[in-house]
């Protein structure tokens, strides 16, 4: 494994889904049916996909869309939920209505756009779009999707009005989303809202529309996906990227004249800018996140709040951040008292907050950075400095780095782009003359700290990186946090995938028509139903397994079963497709 430098800190045909089984997350087909009519008029003949449910379209990119107004009586309230069948619990709704407005103090005037995290109701029914789920598995690690949690895209608006009597017209346009594609659906969000406001539901109802009708959101493929009169170009990264690079395709002029937006990626914000405040401060912070720290931003506004909580997540990628983090998080969300509690020590989070409440509240935590107003892209602001916990005492202070850590690693003034490769697990994986097609997969061998951290002395990053600090410490620590965790437990995973699928390509290349001569019917059918049950397994579990591989093993299979007498060939055909 490579432990990298603080990275980012730079510029930053529908496929049909035939496949997907109906119903998208919290959507079940009685509810589905009540919103469309009669299950003829549900399917979509439009050229996508025959079997294509009406709402499958728009449920691989959304949830739902919500509108959360003002009431004088209730407070914030949920005014739309688009489409109607679309599925919230009561939990999930309160979240939305106080995660969609600005606190009070935070006095935004005008459009505000922010982004929200928030936990998914347990008992929720998990979603069997199987394709969709096909889709995740050649994302990158940092962008799969989390089940457990949803992103709320808000484009707030606040201005004067004399007609109400309040005085203001408050109302947040909401995208509810799994998909952790921030600088897409903020872009989605300041095409339609502006007009939405304006006129209303109708809109609302045709933009979805288009929602509906956009190809899924397959990584690798470059995608024209017209909403409202404007067509943005996107393109979803892959796993088989390569890090900090976009490889969105410039057509030709010709080819792209109906183009009006082309985004060089979906999902990452300008962490520059974000860290501007404490471009000093970058290293350790990128130690703090690495490492799981509980760590609070204190900002002035939902904006700057969710926007550098997800500079900080994005700031340890392509590692993924496993803990939980809030980009807004309020003294109304159904996790405060959990995440508030003096009772034991702060868990796991980043929290972004606005609300002055929390400087008294979470005082007690560790780590808290305090920044103010972010400035414009290329404007470099006073740097804040490091300052000592005790001084923190409202919200009023000063901006700054509140906290007592002592990185592990010297300050280098030139950022280096990545440290040096880890091997040590790749080492896990067992020989592949090991293999026996005869013989289940050897598994890998067992990560053991102490063995991986001697391995540390001869080949670390200590004796080339020119930051020098203590790297033995740092790694050490890394090894406890989550984050390093749910990085092992990922690539375990693949690897021992991949010792499956080197298995299968060792089973195909015997002579099994050769073996079957030499073992008894018994053994023959019982090695039959063994490769059925392989074929299943490497679809199911989508193993790196070449196509010629699968080809090659269903030929066996059939010439096997040909090879067996004629009613035993009838029972070995029923019991799956070869």
């Amino acid at each position: 494994m490579a432990l990298r430098g603080p990275a980012g800190l730079g510029p930053s045909s529908r496929r049909p889904l035939d496949e997907a089984v109906a119903g998208a997350e919290g959507r079940e087909a009685p509810a589905l049916l009540a919103a469309g009519g009669a299950p003829e008029d549900n399917e979509q003949d439009d050229g996508r996909g025959q079997g294509l449910l009406r709402w499958d379209g728009f449920s691989a990119w959304l949830h739902c869309v919500c509108v959360v107004g003002f009431d004088l009586e209730l407070g914030q309230a949920v005014e739309v939920i688009y489409p109607q069948h679309s599925k919230l619990t009561d939990k999930e709704k309160t979240n939305i209505c106080y995660l969609s407005f600005p606190d009070s103090n935070s006095g935004c005037l005008g459009d505000t756009q922010f982004c929200f995290r928030f936990r998914q109701s347990s008992g929720r029914r998990v979603s069997l779009h199987c394709l969709l789920d096909q889709f995740d598995k050649d994302l990158p690690v940092y962008l799969k999707k989390d089940p457990a949690y949803f992103y709320g895209y808000v484009y707030f608006r606040q201005v004067r009005d004399k007609t109400l009597k309040r005085g203001y017209f408050q109302k947040s346009l909401v995208l509810i989303s799994k998909l952790p594609y921030i600088h897409f659906f903020h872009t989605v969000l300041k095409q339609i809202a502006p007009e939405y406001f304006e006129k209303s539901e109708p809109y609302l109802e045709a933009a979805c529309n288009d929602v509906d009708r956009w190809p899924a959101p397959v990584p690798g493929k470059t995608l024209h996906l017209p909403i409202m009169g404007v067509v943005m170009k996107v393109r979803i990264p892959t796993c088989h990227d390569k890090p900090g690079t976009t490889q969105i395709v410039q057509l030709t002029q010709q080819a792209d004249t109906n183009i009006s937006v082309i985004l060089p990626t979906v999902h990452e914000v300008d962490i520059f800018r974000c860290f501007c405040p404490v471009f000093l401060h970058s290293q350790m912070l990128w130690e703090l996140v690495l490492l799981g720290e509980p760590l609070v931003v204190m900002a002035p506004s939902p904006s700057e709040s969710s926007e550098t909580v997800l500079a900080l997540v994005n700031c340890i990628s392509p590692l993924k951040y496993f803990s939980d983090f809030r980009p807004y998080f309020t003294i109304h969300d159904s996790e405060f008292k959990e995440y508030t509690t003096r009772t034991q020590a702060p868990p796991s989070v980043i929290l972004g907050v606005t609300n002055p409440f929390f400087a008294k509240t979470l005082q007690h935590w560790p780590h808290i950075i305090r920044i103010g107003d972010l400035k414009p892209t290329g404007e470099i602001p006073k740097q804040v400095k490091v300052k000592k916990l005790k001084n923190l005492k409202t919200l009023d202070s000063k901006p700054g780095v509140y906290t007592s850590y002592k990185p592990y690693l010297n300050r280098d003034e030139e950022i280096i782009k990545q440290l040096q490769k880890e091997r040590y697990v790749a080492s896990l994986m067992p020989l592949q003359k090991s293999i026996s097609p005869w013989k289940s997969p050897p598994q890998l061998r067992q990560f053991l700290p102490e063995e991986f951290m001697k391995t540390l002395e001869k080949t670390g990053p200590q004796l080339t990186s020119r930051i020098k600090g203590d790297w033995i410490g740092l790694y050490r620590h890394f090894l406890k946090s989550p984050n390093f965790d749910g990085w092992f437990k990922t690539r375990r995973k693949e690897m021992t995938q991949k010792l499956e699928a080197l298995h299968l390509e060792a089973l195909c290349e015997e002579d099994l028509l050769l073996w079957i001569q030499k073992h008894t019917e018994v053994e023959t059918v019982d090695l039959v139903l063994k490769l059925k049950n392989k074929l299943l397994q490497a679809d199911r579990e989508h193993l790196p397994v070449k196509p010629d591989t699968m080809e090659k093993l269903r030929t066996h299979i059939d010439a096997i079963i040909l090879a067996l007498p004629e009613d035993l060939q009838g029972i070995l055909l029923k019991t799956g497709m070869t």
